[in-house]
């Protein structure tokens, strides 16, 4: 069977219409190219070339034969480009999962933009998901990285599991627009002691849920929780409505949403934590392309 190095040396003669500037582009001596072009003929059973001391000429089944050898190695090629981009991580699939208030917070989106410039043939596969299912489902392949806002609660979970964290998010208060601490910088959680809360179900997001209760424990009170929103997003538009406080990352004041001001807190536990996960076995090139990309973008953005 006829192997590439026959193909680029029979393209050659083909286009030259010469062996002897053939083997000139070749950078090979005019014997062995001449045998290598008979090999091909004999394992074809078909002659490609009619020669004489003067001429070369391509028969017919010579020139359908030179496309179809020019369409072959091309194709070789692209494999090989495939290949390669693959093993360094510029191309393939990343299935990436982010809690909803990551949605606002600048890493993801700079993440995504840079990876997207660096890899744009990876097929990235995004979905909204909370921080404790993702760690579940990291482990269970059904996803590849997540960036979630807490560690694992299970230590079994933290063994097969690889953090990178990006910041340590500054938590806020976001109170009514009417509510006279609502012009204030910032101020003590104390403060707002006997004030109405809302949440979301902890069996959604217990990071946010767990940081209001541990906050309002260390100033020595219990949060009352009136009503809760599925979607953090949802919070805001109750406390638009005036029916209390609710906690929430740095990064949604960018929801610039009517009737509500956002006030930061003194407290020195009042952050939320940002972090990049992982399965700590995964070693697929575009996973290690994605979180040089998650570092990279941290570094620019001075985490």
């Amino acid at each position: 069977m006829f192997d590439f190095r026959q193909l680029r040396y029979f393209i050659a003669v083909a286009e030259e219409l010469s062996f002897t500037r053939a083997a000139i582009r070749l950078h090979l001596s005019q014997p062995p190219l001449s045998q290598q072009i008979q090999s091909l003929e004999q394992d074809l059973g078909v002659r490609l070339l009619e020669r004489n001391k003067r001429n070369v000429a391509l028969t017919e089944p010579g020139k359908i034969f030179l496309e179809q050898a020019r369409q072959i190695l091309a194709k070789a090629d692209e494999a090989r480009s495939h290949v390669v981009a693959a093993a360094a991580g510029y191309s393939g699939q990343l299935r990436l999962a982010y809690t909803v208030s990551v949605s606002f917070h600048p890493a993801l989106p700079q993440t995504l933009l840079r990876y997207g410039q660096i890899a744009p043939n990876v097929r990235l596969q995004l979905s909204e998901m909370y921080t404790e299912p993702q760690f579940a489902a990291l482990l269970a392949g059904q996803i590849d990285v997540g960036f979630v806002r807490d560690e694992p609660l299970h230590a079994q979970d933290a063994r097969g599991l690889r953090l990178r964290v990006i910041d340590r998010e500054p938590l806020l208060l976001a109170v009514p627009i009417g509510h006279p601490l609502a012009g204030r910088k910032s101020l003590r959680l104390i403060e707002v002691a006997g004030d109405a809360f809302i949440s979301q179900p902890r069996e959604l997001a217990a990071t946010l849920y767990d940081s209001l209760v541990k906050l309002a424990t260390k100033a020595g009170f219990e949060p009352l929780i009136i009503q809760q929103a599925q979607q953090i997003n949802g919070l805001l538009a109750l406390v638009a409505a005036g029916l209390g406080h609710a906690l929430v990352p740095a990064s949604m004041r960018a929801v610039r949403l009517a009737g509500v001001s956002y006030v930061a807190l003194e407290d020195s536990d009042a952050y939320l934590l940002l972090a990049v996960a992982c399965r700590i076995d995964d070693d697929s090139p575009a996973l290690r392309q994605f979180m040089s990309t998650v570092a990279e973008t941290a570094t620019v953005r001075g985490l």
